[in-house]
């Protein structure tokens, strides 16, 4: 693993996220924190789910999420994954298939693999979720030098260290946190706040709450504004897995799945989005596997490396799961992001390749 940035362009060619000849204007960038890959692609575990102190009410979960057939079970969960994007887009990681999607920074943790997918770089000196301001370049500093892009770029996001992560002080790139209920109703951050809600977001159950804020206030900047790169981080899939609570983990899922289905469906009625608009999905880190009852950590678990990649929108040919085997890496995101938008990717340290070039 330490060595894997060796091997990073062996199989870049066996992938393409984009026709030649579409047009994407704008990327939306969704993370669902520590989200499993076995989860993604293999629904409701069996060992898991079986378990009452992870579960809880084995038999409604089971109800609600299990079925002998994979590709049923992750449905169940992922609705709109596994049906929309599924057959729209590409997603990338099921090993069963020998696909395999990793990061490279060794740590297997949120503050490392946040910068390596905004960098493209996994940076050994970054080893701590407490770490201070970013002193890498990453893709939110690449774009707000370019002409077309100033003040259309923002993150919101339920962890409170993304501004050190994306360095706001540097790039002045506006990143909300910690967003709250004020005693009007209306959920705020950073200072702003809307005296009336233009849009609405699906019912949500009641585990994923704080993300229920982020979803909110990402959905209505973004339809206020119109960013052209826009970065949304949920997070309560790790809170809950670390937590052992692998209902509320599979619930928040299924509810982060309908708000991505639900930002789909904005961007494709908004007229300066739809058709030029690319939204892509994964997560920071995985988590250790079943077999050892290890689903709820990470960091120096064995496997935890092992991550996903999801894409729909402008320029994304229709491939659906990819199941040949290949090797991509987080570090390929922010190369793929300005690709998408028509640069090539250029930073003061070392950088994954774009998944198959794919705008020329």
């Amino acid at each position: 693993m330490k060595h894997v940035l060796l091997f990073i362009l062996v199989f870049i060619s066996a992938f393409s996220f984009a026709q030649q000849n579409a047009k994407t204007e704008n990327v939306i960038l969704i993370t669902l924190d520590g989200y499993r890959w076995q989860e993604l692609f293999g629904g409701a575990q069996k060992k898991i789910i079986n378990v009452k102190k992870y579960a809880g009410n084995i038999k409604e979960m089971k109800a609600k999420y299990w079925d002998k057939d994979a590709t049923v079970r992750r449905a169940k969960v992922m609705p709109f994954l596994w049906t929309t994007i599924a057959q729209k887009g590409q997603i990338y990681g099921n090993r069963k298939y020998g696909n395999s999607v990793k990061v490279t920074n060794g740590y297997t943790f949120s503050f490392p693999g946040y910068n390596e997918i905004f960098s493209g770089w996994g940076d050994k000196r970054i080893n701590s979720n407490g770490y201070g301001y970013n002193p890498n370049n990453t893709i939110f500093d690449f774009l707000q030098a370019q002409k077309g892009f100033e003040n259309k770029l923002m993150a919101v996001a339920t962890w409170d260290a993304f501004p050190k992560i994306i360095n706001d002080k540097r790039n002045n790139v506006p990143v909300f946190v910690d967003l709250k209920v004020n005693n009007k109703g209306l959920v705020n951050a950073k200072g702003a706040e809307y005296t009336e809600w233009k849009t609405t977001v699906p019912a949500h159950n009641p585990f994923a709450k704080t993300d229920s804020l982020t979803y909110h206030f990402a959905k209505e900047y973004i339809a206020r504004n119109h960013p052209r790169f826009a970065f949304i981080g949920f997070d309560e899939t790790d809170d809950y897995a670390h937590d052992g609570n692998y209902s509320a983990y599979l619930n928040t899922a299924t509810t982060l799945d309908r708000y991505i289905e639900d930002l789909w469906n904005f961007v494709q009625s908004d007229p300066q989005y739809k058709d030029k608009t690319t939204i892509i999905i994964t997560c920071d880190h995985g988590r250790g596997d079943i077999p050892n009852l290890e689903w709820r950590h990470h960091g120096h678990v064995l496997h935890a490396d092992n991550v996903w990649i999801a894409a729909i929108g402008a320029g994304i040919t229709a491939k659906g799961e990819v199941k040949n085997k290949g090797q991509l890496y987080s570090n390929q995101i922010a190369a793929t992001i300005a690709e998408l938008l028509g640069y090539t990717y250029k930073t003061d340290h070392f950088a994954g390749a774009a998944i198959d070039p794919i705008v020329k």
